[in-house]
């Protein structure tokens, strides 16, 4: 191990070097451009506070009277200056050289050795470039004067004095990283906003008791709950107390700043305190449900375990400002619910026409092993600056317990801080001490003015423990025996904080006491009434979800179609290409032929369709919102809804230019993230029913890089927490020969996760039932998830085509499409194929090459789930009795639809006593055999394989 005088030679300033730089250093001051590029920035960045200093100096270099001021402030008596070759100069530049380099190591390093563990587990702190003699001083300097030009809010103070200073600023119970900013303002307001402080955090007496009467209300709901439910799992916030006072400041800071609205999201740990006393959630209604009230019976929802529950509610601050408050449910799956705030928080500032993200605001907290951890964080990070993504920062609180579950920092993360990620975006980090609750109160208003000033994210490391185990069933000693033995001695913050307000004669202990018995008296109060507690009315379908309904029990189509002269209007307007745009040829073309398409009513392919979708819906007042990897042209460039200047680069977006009525129009390419974004769409669907909101996986196997958002909030948030989502996923699905990695779209998992009509699955083989799809999605009166299976070869079959009659009066998304109409022919036929997608059209080819048109008949099931038992009701009706009845699939027998259709198919044709030949089943299977790997990497193969399942469809 490295000793301390070996860290002291680690020093660059140390011994030798401390001439060479004294050295480059005169010549700098003497001409900044005679050093190397790396050291003039590093004399640059000393500070603009010392540019006085650096003046003075080069006045140095020219003859001077005796009343030189930088001569009298160094209180020497140089008579004429002698220059910067002068010895005494240059042991005055030296000085204070060093001097200015120690305060710079402070403002670099100095939360390295504060005193941020309320636990004391650290021990001493040391770094070389934090110790005075690293510079060259020793203690007989400490008592010397030097002149700082108002650095650290003082014009002179002794050596002694600085580093008191220097120690309170940014080494006491608060550390600041801020030097990696690369924004000269941001590091500036930082700097300024602390050493103006001068490391003092301190309150008026009123602001001090209110912060006692936080913590007491914090501690005592966790006491109360720990007394009354012995042993029940709460993940309470016991050792992190300060986080509400914490929330609180940012609340009334930011409602002081501008903010009428926060988004909340956090982790299960102190979510129940959060709910009960940021929130307002009635203290009864908590306490009911740890008495195992079914909350949910009243409104037809499944429910979730009390710690993973949200709410909403208008809170009156003391200074009678209003602020809209909401805290998102979330799994437990830590981190999850990021992206969600952050989606809910653009939509919500799309809404209300906040461009300047000022009025909404997100706040998430997180545990500490889960923020380095999980990388969803980092995905959340990247995504707040980019266009399609930012939402004016993210306010960022890690509750630091210092361990992970059972595991301990040194086995959960490989740098010195779980906030250490943020870093590479530049964010401000504010470690804070829990056990100094003054400081955290300022930290988290500096914290909100910093993200309304400079829209940026910030991050709060509040250094806090845990009392308790992971649940309060643990036993943590089993694993941290010596920080359990710390905890157990451990007086909590708020008789910490109490005792010293008694000390300062703000309160007395007869004060203290008794505002923690008055929170024992209401509790009990409210555990008395919670026996007899009725929950209101849920607030799921309120404010701008109102007139929305649950999904009724019937099949509800919709009214999907468009008079056609509107239509063709809106066709030829998004097709016309301003002529001051410099458009690609090949792209012109392109477009060209949408246009044609339009103007005949013929060949409309599956883009121009999605076009006349998203403008239909534009032009009736609905918004559209489309993100994802590369969705702007498209993966298999088909969409080109983002049209490039070839001259400049500047984008042309027609859909966003149909009219000056229309609804808003986003495409974004997205940063190469799933989960992330995936999360973030979904939380923008949450707080906007009237946006058809669109993910679109680059292809569709990509879903299975935020499989959490599709299990955890997609499939089940509707049950869980009542809070419907309309969000649509476009997940590129069809096997072409292009290998395992760009076949799938595990079309099976999403019909396993369907249940109680919570998800649409999808897999249309028309443009039109894609037009319909679409705008059935915003044309009924409640929302549902949608998964489409979109094609790849189809965007360009030349059979997958609609005319635009399909997409006018009269038609409509039909869930089951037949290749003819009913009639007396169906007595002739043989074999009825059922399919789904893009094997239908080599069905259809193949049939035409056996010249089977009468004999075979095609079905089509358009969607998936839920399943349309009507509709294959009346079509299997059709067929006789005797019929061989097949499902073909492209997909291997262990995935595709086979599980899910087949049985649902059987018993349709069961109760129509259709017959079972020779001991074979209802429905035949042709399709590939099951597979570990979702498709062959050979071509060749492929081919085969798909000749042998066409075949097995017709001979089965």
């Amino acid at each position: 191990m490295a000793t301390r005088r070996d860290l002291e030679q680690t020093s660059f300033l140390y011994g030798g070097n401390s001439a060479f730089i004294e050295d480059l250093y005169a010549r700098y001051v003497q001409d900044p451009a005679s050093v190397d590029a790396t050291w003039r920035a590093y004399f640059d960045e000393l500070g603009p506070e010392n540019q006085s200093l650096f003046e003075r100096a080069r006045e140095a270099v020219q003859p001077k009277p005796r009343g030189d001021l930088f001569a009298q402030a160094a209180n020497l008596n140089l008579g004429p200056a002698g220059g910067l070759d002068d010895p005494m100069t240059k042991s005055l530049i030296r000085d204070h050289l060093r001097v200015i380099m120690l305060i710079r190591a402070y403002r670099v390093r100095g939360h390295l050795i504060a005193k941020l563990d309320p636990l004391g587990l650290t021990g001493d702190k040391y770094h070389p470039e934090l110790d005075y003699k690293s510079y060259g001083f020793s203690e007989a300097d400490l008592d010397r004067e030097f002149y700082l030009d108002y650095v650290l809010g003082m014009e002179k103070a002794t050596l002694r004095r600085i580093i008191d200073v220097l120690q309170r600023t940014y080494s006491g119970t608060v550390g600041i990283e801020f030097m990696h900013i690369q924004d000269p303002d941001q590091k500036a307001w930082i700097q300024a906003k602390f050493e103006g402080m001068a490391g003092q955090f301190d309150v008026g007496a009123e602001a001090k008791r209110e912060i006692l009467e936080q913590l007491t209300a914090t501690e005592g709901f966790e006491g109360f709950l720990h007394i009354k439910f012995p042993g029940t799992k709460r993940f309470g916030l016991d050792g992190g107390e300060s986080a509400i006072p914490s929330l609180e400041a940012i609340i009334r800071t930011g409602a002081e700043l501008g903010v009428d609205e926060i988004v909340l999201g956090m982790p299960h740990r102190g979510r129940l305190n959060v709910l009960a006393n940021v929130m307002g959630k009635p203290y009864a209604a908590i306490l009911s449900e740890f008495q195992g009230a079914a909350v949910y019976d009243s409104v037809l929802g499944s429910g979730d375990v009390k710690y993973h529950l949200g709410t909403s509610r208008d809170r009156e601050l003391p200074d009678g400002r209003a602020i809209h408050l909401s805290l998102t449910a979330n799994p437990s799956h830590l981190e999850a619910v990021n992206p969600v705030v952050m989606g809910k928080v653009r939509a919500k500032q799309q809404q209300k026409k906040d461009l300047d993200r000022t009025r909404v605001m997100g706040v998430l907290m997180h545990g500490d092993a889960s923020f380095i951890g999980q990388g969803v964080v980092h995905e959340c990070l990247e995504m707040s600056q980019l266009r399609g993504y930012r939402v004016g920062g993210t306010l960022h609180i890690i509750v630091n317990n210092q361990i992970g579950f059972t595991t301990s920092p040194s086995y959960a993360r490989s740098s010195p801080y779980p906030s250490d990620v943020a870093r590479g975006v530049q964010c401000p980090i504010f470690h804070v001490n829990g056990d100094d609750p003054v400081a955290v109160v300022h930290v988290s208003r500096l914290a909100t003015e910093f993200r309304q000033r400079f829209k940026s994210d910030v991050v709060i490391d509040l250094w806090c423990y845990r009392r308790h185990g992971h649940n309060e069933g643990d036993e943590p000693s089993f694993t941290q025996p010596l920080m359990y033995k710390a905890i157990a001695g451990q007086p909590t913050t708020r008789q910490r904080y109490a005792k010293a307000l008694e000390e300062s004669g703000i309160v007395t202990a007869d004060d203290a006491q008794g505002m923690l018995d008055n929170v024992y008296q209401a509790l009990e109060r409210a555990h008395e009434a919670s026996r007899s507690y009725k929950p209101n009315k849920a607030d799921w379908l309120e404010g701008v979800w109102k007139g929305l309904r649950r999904a009724p029990e019937e099949y509800d189509r919709g009214t999907t179609p468009v008079d056609l002269d509107t239509l063709k209007s809106l066709g030829l307007r998004m097709t016309e290409l301003p002529s001051e745009v410099d458009v690609h040829p090949r792209l012109k073309r392109v477009i060209g032929g949408r246009r044609t398409t339009i103007e005949t009513g013929k060949g409309i392919d599956w883009a121009t369709a999605e076009h006349l979708a998203f403008a239909t819906l534009l032009d009736e007042g609905y918004s559209v919102r489309l993100s994802g990897e590369d969705v702007g042209r498209g993966t298999f460039s088909q969409r080109h809804a983002v049209i490039y200047d070839q001259s400049n680069e500047e984008r042309y977006v027609p859909l966003a230019n149909l009219s000056d009525s229309q609804g808003s129009f986003d495409v974004f390419d997205s940063l190469l993230s799933e989960e992330g974004v995936l999360g973030f769409e979904y939380g923008y669907s949450l707080a906007d029913p009237n946006c058809l909101t669109l993910w679109e996986a680059q292809f569709g196997d990509f879903a299975n890089g935020a499989q959490v958002y599709f299990d955890q909030f997609i499939a089940s948030g509707e049950s869980k927490w009542l809070r419907m989502c309309g969000l649509v996923c476009l997940l590129p699905h069809g096997y072409e020969g292009q290998g395992p990695e760009h076949s799938s779209a595990r079309l099976e998992r999403f019909l396993q996760l369907y249940a109680e009509d919570n998800i649409q699955v999808v897999y249309p083989s028309t443009p039109a039932s894609y037009f319909h799809v679409l705008r059935r999605q915003l044309h009924r009166d409640f929302r549902k998830p949608l998964i489409v299976m979109t094609p790849k070869s189809l965007l360009r079959h030349k059979r997958c085509v609609s005319t635009i009659e399909d997409f006018g009066p009269g038609s409509s998304f039909h869930r089951v499409i037949y290749d003819r109409e009913p009639g007396p022919a169906d007595a002739n036929v043989e074999r009825v194929i059922m399919c789904s997608g893009k094997v239908y059209y080599d069905l259809l080819e193949a049939r035409e090459e056996r010249g089977l048109d009468d004999k075979v008949a095609l079905l089509r099931l358009e969607q998936l789930a839920p399943f349309p038992e009507r509709s294959m009701t009346e079509q299997l009706a059709r067929f006789p009795a005797d019929a061989r009845y097949v499902w073909c699939q492209e997909e291997p027998r262990n995935m595709g639809a086979w599980f899910f259709a087949a049985p649902r198919i059987e018993n349709l044709m069961e109760s129509q006593d259709k017959v079972r030949t020779k001991g074979q089943p209802y429905l035949r299977y042709a399709g590939r055999k099951p597979t570990a790997s979702t498709a062959t990497g050979s071509n060749g193969q492929h081919q085969q394989e798909q000749r042998g399942l066409i075949e097995q469809a017709f001979t089965v």
